[in-house]
């Protein structure tokens, strides 16, 4: 005879019941299991009081039970929050939504609102997005140390076929000439241009069961794929570029291998284009503007190369040691200046007998040699004016201005000579 007694004693126990439930462990985030357990909790809960609900009359109401689960939710998301942010590894984080939406689903069967839980996983996949980020820095990383940074043989039609298989590249040309031949590009651009579309099915994965239009899968994954390119991939590329021991033949490489991702990334928009279904045209689609990343580091290659030239020619000019009262001047160029001639020389046949791909070769590697020719010769030019303007040196014989004249004689004849095309 005491049912309001016993009602309002009920509910406020299972309130407090709630509260207990929606405690999340402290090392939840550690495992999955610990996500397992707390959502297998709040559903129990829920469960029972539906069931309640519809198996009794007046103990558990509609209202007080929508009242409750707002409370649960507000404090689910927040836990949610809190410990998927101490999350690093990105296979979690996707198993971890797979369960939300799991839950989400069952406790949307019996009736609850989810909505909130759903726009929570979007906030979860920016999180995601940067904890893909930071794998692929690694290995990004990894294929540029151990790239050995020269053209890829082919020795035979299958292994042709194969790294065709996995790259984008045509080449008339490079096809007709007969084995064994080479690809004009080093080894990590195909292993670099496979891993971003490895990073795209990652983030593939986490939009799938997300009940979202295939719209807002294209622009997610476009987004997060301009960030791999703008962001991670181009610092990996900058700091090889920048590293100390970084040789000029390399240098070139970096040039090339860059063109050919720039090329390939109209590759990459059809891929996305066919897992989404999304038509690049689409109003609301996200371009890849990421080639952009391929330019800045073919620019930033190519300023290290002007950059590595004339520290080079500086190391030859402190070898200089002109006799600035010598009475007669030596028979021929100075020793030093032979040298650095030489050295050039080298150098710049290191740019014109570039692999195959003529296209590539007589547009860039052209440009660059001719570019870091004039450089060169600028630097040289201006570096001995200094040598002869030199607060020190006083007082000049016509002897050390013959010899000096000799110099840049051989200078002039080397240039004329057309060190590059």
């Amino acid at each position: 005879g005491a049912r309001e007694t016993f009602e309002s004693y009920y509910r406020k126990q299972r309130r407090k019941q709630a509260r207990l439930v929606l405690q999340p462990p402290s090392n939840m985030h550690e495992t999955l299991d610990g996500y397992r357990r707390y959502f297998n909790q709040i559903v129990g809960f829920f469960v029972v009081e539906d069931h309640i609900l519809h198996t009794t009359q007046g103990l558990v109401t509609r209202a007080y039970l929508d009242e409750l689960w707002e409370m649960a939710l507000s404090k689910t998301i927040a836990a949610l929050r809190t410990h998927s942010s101490y999350c690093s590894d990105p296979s979690l984080v996707l198993d971890l939504k797979n369960l939300i939406v799991l839950f989400a689903d069952t406790l949307q069967g019996y009736g609850f609102p989810v909505n909130q839980l759903f726009d929570m996983l979007l906030e979860i996949q920016d999180q995601y997005s940067e904890t893909l980020l930071k794998k692929w820095s690694g290995v990004f990383r990894n294929i540029l140390d151990s790239d050995n940074y020269s053209p890829i043989p082919v020795s035979n039609e299958d292994f042709y076929k194969k790294m065709v298989g996995q790259f984008p590249f045509q080449d008339a040309e490079l096809e007709k000439q007969p084995f064994p031949k080479k690809f004009p590009f080093s080894e990590f651009v195909p292993k670099v241009y496979n891993q971003i579309k490895e990073f795209i099915y990652a983030c593939l994965k986490f939009s799938e069961d997300l009940h979202l239009s295939s719209t807002e899968v294209d622009d997610m994954i476009r987004k997060s794929t301009n960030l791999l390119l703008t962001r991670t991939l181009s610092n990996c590329l900058q700091n090889v570029i920048k590293r100390k021991n970084v040789g000029l033949t390399e240098l070139v490489q970096i040039i090339i291998n860059t063109t050919h991702l720039e090329k390939s990334c109209k590759f990459l928009e059809e891929f996305i284009t066919n897992i989404t279904n999304v038509l690049p045209e689409t109003v609301h689609t996200t371009k890849l503007y990421g080639t952009t990343t391929f330019k800045d580091a073919r620019h930033a290659a190519e300023e290290e190369i002007y950059t590595n030239l004339n520290q080079k020619i500086d190391q030859f000019l402190q070898l200089a040691d002109y006799d600035w009262m010598a009475l007669e001047p030596g028979s021929r160029a100075s020793d030093y200046l032979v040298d650095l001639i030489g050295f050039l020389r080298s150098t710049f046949a290191v740019f014109t007998h570039l692999p195959g791909d003529v296209d590539v070769h007589s547009t860039m590697s052209g440009k660059v040699a001719q570019t870091a020719c004039m450089s060169a010769c600028k630097h040289l030019a201006t570096s001995l004016l200094q040598l002869l303007l030199e607060a020190e040196v006083r007082q000049l014989s016509l002897g050390a201005l013959h010899q000096f004249n000799l110099d840049v004689e051989e200078c002039e004849r080397e240039c004329g000579a057309g060190p590059c095309p």
